[in-house]
């Protein structure tokens, strides 16, 4: 047997560079409990007396102006007319999301009948709304009303009789250029000059710009190679019309990481490093040879710590020493913002330089808890109530505050208490160079056309301003809508007369203090273990944390230093090595198969079994136990699962997941249908494929177990010592040896299980024709993705 030779093993995961006591804390901070993180930055939060009373008679007057101009104009007039907690909104929502990557129009259609029709769209038509508005809400009139049915006396009806004659075409373009009206609104140009032009009206007001080429996440290297080339492009036409006014003073740019490599996450940090960084300091260079702002735009929790890398690797380049143009978002709806702004204060500082930071409250925070959600992980990375960001806002405005040595604060808002906070802890005395407020090109003007200027707050404003096409803008759109639409944000409530001024102004660390329990997270939100009401979610692990990382790459060596062994109870077979599918020089382990004939006496063996008389609550809790047992053996069982089944990482994880979610939902599920009436049908065979070796064995053994039948387990040929793992963990679990056997072998091993005089049924991954061989009185069931017929109680002979 030739030694063993798995190398990537070895090395797994290592970190871009040894983690500094400041770069751990920003780890150790990724999934606090909500209450602990809150409880830590309070007090840094919670200001003088004075500063918060002067906070909010300016926050009362910025809202008093702005409430008595505000006609509901632009984008911020239709999220305000289409709040998400309006079904028309949803409906909005559903289209934007969903438009952006249906490339058919008979698909695109069904959605138009599926999410307008229903809208009551004639309820937000006139009483002094904007023409924006109306117009758009015209077309969606329009388009709802021709499929569906109204009234022969309305104009919506004259209008439906008209484009019915046309045809769904037309209501696709109706509803295409609805979608445009409100995509234009968002974008300063398709084009970097055509921005530029347009933004000389509010340069001419005293506003500067950060322009944003639109493009993210790059599929491939040729979209990176495009918007790598617009990203130059524009920093050369910004640079040209800067007049040297220098990153405070002028223009400047805000690059998307994504956008510029197609595999730009932790898993391929060593491409990331060789492949991206250079790119990367090649635009930096540019932005550094014209004196301009030059951004690195934030992006979804995971890709955190990698960013921070890059970041690091081009403050500490001494090509780009010298300018103080260089800059980080930090999103402070993330736990980890705080001690992000304390790692970079001190990189500035070690550096030699001041490096600009963009504080917003984040952008992808549905994103967020889903993903925390589906993934099984202990906590959520961002905080679950909206007053809670508001609290980590100020909080990490104030270390921003006390370290403008080191860098430029830029505080990204449209909250008017958040603002004249933050201008109340500033202080009076401003100097050109101390921090800047920044705004959304078509959401914030209004409300910093109060600030910028003298005879206002005379505060300098960026407005963020996206550049590009339609077909470019979708992606973002989507989020800015997700982000305004929101019932609890400043945008949609400053319009609502419902909304007191007191409300708009009130603290957010006194509206924290005043809960019965500070700190708590919102009590709507399912913590990823609790996300099903009936039963555990299956726990993963967070490939984007560097802990878990590091403690995976001990686990894994150890994985391969055992000698994994798959030997039935009763065997005549041979004995042969399982080779590693990606590395055949890597011996995984051994396999035992037992010979064709000795698989009628263990199909005897399990018809003997006393396991239909065990009660099924008992059954149930063996699944459990089980089920617990894989948790706790995950990253064992990965290591086996990468070798022998040849999957990646990230797949072998969901293959453990799935075990044990099946494990969970069929003893929740025989909880709640069986009774003491339910009877089992006898000796199941069940057969599983390679390409599921552990998912789809554990769900076919659970689904016969839990309804009281023996279980006779053949795995793929190819994956027998996974399945062999999973038996002993079940029978460690509580499960008779007798119940549940393990019977590794080739095809005939399996058809002469099949073709047993007292086997009962089948489950199997496969073909129906593959089925229809099997004996006409075996009960057969194919992928069994909810409870199979495997009670007498139920009909026999399904196909799933």
């Amino acid at each position: 047997m030739t030694a063993r030779r798995f190398i990537p093993f070895q090395s797994f995961a290592p970190p871009i560079r040894a983690q500094s006591p400041l770069r751990r804390a920003i780890t150790a901070a990724y999934r606090l409990p909500e209450p602990e993180s809150i409880a830590r930055i309070l007090p840094a939060a919670t200001l003088p007396d004075n500063i918060r009373a002067t906070a909010r008679e300016t926050a009362r007057m910025l809202i008093t102006k702005l409430r008595a101009k505000h006609k509901g104009t632009g984008v911020e007039g239709l999220v305000q007319e289409y709040a998400l907690s309006s079904q028309e909104g949803v409906a909005l929502m559903c289209l934007a999301e969903a438009l952006l990557r249906i490339p058919d129009a008979a698909t695109r259609d069904a959605l138009i009948r599926d999410k307008i029709a229903p809208g009551d769209w004639g309820a937000h038509l006139g009483s002094g709304r904007s023409l924006f508005v109306n117009a758009a809400t015209w077309g969606l009139i329009v388009t709802g009303k021709l499929v569906d049915t109204v009234n022969d006396n309305s104009l919506a009806s004259a209008l439906s009789r008209l484009l019915a004659r046309a045809g769904e075409p037309v209501v696709r373009r109706a509803v295409d250029l609805a979608m445009r009206m409100m995509g234009e609104q968002f974008v300063t140009g398709e084009t970097i000059a055509e921005a530029l032009k347009r933004a000389r009206a509010q340069e001419a007001e005293g506003f500067t710009y950060s322009f944003d080429m639109l493009g993210e996440a790059a599929a491939t290297a040729q979209d990176a190679a495009r918007y790598f080339e617009a990203y130059e492009n524009a920093i050369h036409a910004i640079g040209q019309a800067s007049a040297e006014r220098g990153p405070y003073g002028g223009n400047g740019i805000s690059i998307k990481l994504s956008a510029l490599h197609p595999r730009y996450g932790r898993a391929q940090a060593k491409r990331v490093m060789s492949e991206l960084l250079p790119r990367l300091k090649l635009l930096a260079m540019l932005a550094r040879h014209y004196d301009i702002g030059f951004n690195i735009d934030a992006e979804e929790a995971d890709r955190l710590e990698l960013s921070l890398d890059l970041l690091e690797s081009l403050a500490l380049d001494p090509a780009l020493g010298g300018w103080n143009g260089l800059g980080f978002v930090v999103q402070a709806y993330g736990k980890r913002c705080p001690y992000v702004i304390d790692w970079i204060v001190d990189l500035a500082r070690r550096a030699g330089r001041r490096i600009m930071v963009r504080l917003v409250k984040g952008a992808y925070w549905d994103a967020e808890i889903k993903r925390a959600q589906v993934d099984g992980l202990p906590e959520f990375p961002v905080y679950t109530r909206k007053v809670h960001s508001d609290v980590a806002y100020i909080a990490c405005a104030a270390k921003l505050l006390a370290a403008k040595d080191a860098v430029f604060p830029q505080f990204a808002t449209h909250n008017a208490q958040s603002l004249a906070t933050i201008y109340q802890m500033a202080g009076p005395n401003f100097e050109h160079g101390d921090y800047e407020f920044q705004c959304l090109h078509g959401m914030g003007e209004p409300l910093y056309e109060e600030v910028v200027g003298a005879g206002k707050l005379d505060r300098p404003c960026r407005i963020y301003a996206p550049v590009g096409t339609h077909e470019t803008l979708l992606a973002y759109l989507v989020r800015r809508l997700l982000e305004n639409g929101a019932n609890s944000s400043f945008v949609n409530r400053i319009a609502d007369p419902r909304v007191s001024v007191e409300d708009l102004i009130a603290d957010p660390v006194a509206q924290v203090a005043a809960m019965p329990l500070p700190g708590a997270k919102h009590e709507q939100i399912a913590r990823p273990p609790n996300l099903y009401p009936d039963r555990r979610n299956s726990m993963g692990l967070d490939m984007s944390d560097e802990r878990a990382l590091a403690a995976l790459s001990e686990t894994l060596k150890e994985s391969v230093a055992i000698a994994w062994s798959a030997v039935p109870e009763r065997s005549g077979g041979t004995t042969r090595p399982v080779l590693n599918p990606a590395d055949h020089r890597d011996v995984v382990g051994s396999v035992t198969e037992i010979a064709p004939g000795d698989a009628a006496a263990a199909v005897a063996r399990a018809a003997a079994s006393t396991w239909p008389s065990v009660p099924v609550a008992d059954r149930a809790a063996a699944l459990d136990r089980a089920a617990d047992l894989l948790q706790a053996r995950m990253p064992i069982l990965l290591g086996l699962i990468m070798r022998e089944a040849g999957k990646s990482l990230a797949n072998a994880i969901s293959e453990v997941r799935e075990a044990i979610d099946f494990l969970r939902y069929y003893a929740q599920q025989a909880r709640a249908a069986f009774d003491p009436e339910t009877k089992a049908l006898g000796p199941i065979v069940c057969i599983s494929p390679w390409n599921f070796p552990l998912a789809i064995f554990s769900g076919q053994v659970a689904a016969a177990l839990v309804a009281g039948n023996p279980v006779l387990a053949k795995p793929a040929e190819e994956t027998p010592l996974i399945a062999a793992e999973a038996v002993r963990l079940m029978h460690e679990a509580g499960v008779p040896a007798d119940a549940l056997q393990f019977i590794p072998g080739d095809g005939a091993v399996g058809a002469a299980l099949v073709g047993a005089s007292e086997t009962a049924g089948v489950i199997f991954t496969g073909s129906t024709e593959v089925a229809r061989l099997s004996r006409p009185s075996s009960q057969v069931a194919c992928r069994p993705t909810a409870s199979p017929s495997l009670s007498s109680r139920r009909p026999a002979g399904r196909m799933r």
